[in-house]
């Protein structure tokens, strides 16, 4: 397959996220952290305590993200940070730590509101679990995708119940499924985050996983190989059962996103394959490569084999 006949309409072997996002937008448009102070479900005792047995929010938080700050301040210095290389940008606002529609809708609609009065904030990003979006949230964000950018990105991890149990995540992937389609009846775009390498699951349910992914009605897609972060449940148990954990190297998860990326429904958008934690965070793996390296291995990979995304789906 020559480049020009991908349906993504470029020379990416795979429906990569920077082209389409360039679509939504006239201007350079990039993502800011920020931590409006909410938890999660399974952290305060509602249906569960701990919260995930890998999540440690400090691993992948800006430093200036500190809910004891307003919002609009922790906005004003990631933006003052990137305005430097671009005067002219403008910024989603990305609501990342914990579960970020768990609140009362008038607590949400204060906080967003905050963050979108700014005005170089031309929508918002916002993460949160597929147990944690009321029907009434979801109007009310239908409402507002109709006058600025909207994304929600839905902690899935998993589609195997088994898993997401020992995890504690506290939800079904049923439960993903039946909010990933009210979601796209009411026409918000979404994003799925799904984790390779969970303890007790092997190369074929990885595979699986695809499979199921493709079948779901999401607009995108992060991948994010297992990591063991410190001051985590997850860190414990590593260290006492290394053996019931399977770490890959990075030529591993190089093929393994290629195989998965074989099959996986070409329509869907791939945001990234891999996430980095600070290295006073991370226990393991340490592989040491950035996100543009790493995609580098995914394209170099994908033309030795002469593959692409959707190769192998099966509709």
């Amino acid at each position: 397959m020559k480049s020009f006949d991908f349906p993504w309409g470029h020379s990416k072997r795979y429906n990569a996220f920077p082209a389409s996002f360039r679509l939504q937008f006239q201007e350079r448009v990039q993502k800011i952290s920020v931590d409006a102070g909410f938890t999660c479900p399974n952290r305060d005792g509602t249906k569960g305590t701990g919260g995930c047995t890998y999540c440690n929010n400090h691993a992948f938080s800006p430093p200036y993200c500190h809910p004891a700050e307003s919002i609009s301040s922790q906005l004003q210095k990631g933006i003052v940070f990137f305005s430097g290389k671009y005067p002219s940008m403008h910024f989603l606002a990305y609501f990342q730590s914990y579960s970020n529609t768990y609140a009362p809708l008038d607590i949400l609609k204060k906080r967003y509101g905050e963050a979108l009065r700014h005005p170089k904030v031309v929508g918002l990003v916002i993460a949160t679990r597929p147990d944690c979006l009321e029907p009434e949230v979801l109007d009310y964000l239908a409402d507002l995708s109709r006058s600025c950018y909207i994304m929600l990105e839905l902690g899935i991890e998993s589609h195997l119940d088994a898993t997401l149990e020992k995890i504690n995540r506290c939800h079904t992937f049923q439960e993903s499924v039946f909010t990933l389609k009210e979601t796209r009846r009411r026409g918000i775009r979404t994003c799925a985050h799904m984790i390779l390498g969970l303890p007790g699951e092997q190369k074929e349910q990885f595979l699986d996983q695809a499979k199921a992914v493709s079948r779901l009605p999401v607009d995108n897609l992060k991948l994010h190989q297992l990591q063991i972060h410190k001051d985590t449940l997850l860190e414990k148990q590593y260290r006492e059962s290394p053996g019931d954990f399977h770490l890959f190297s990075a030529d591993e998860y190089t093929e393994l996103v290629v195989d998965y990326l074989e099959r996986l429904n070409p329509g869907i958008i791939v945001e990234r394959f891999i996430s980095q934690a600070p290295p006073e965070w991370l226990v393991a793996p340490r592989w040491g490569i950035k996100n543009y390296a790493f995609v580098d291995r995914v394209n170099k990979k994908l033309e030795e084999r002469n593959t692409w995304q959707g190769h192998l789906y099966d509709s």
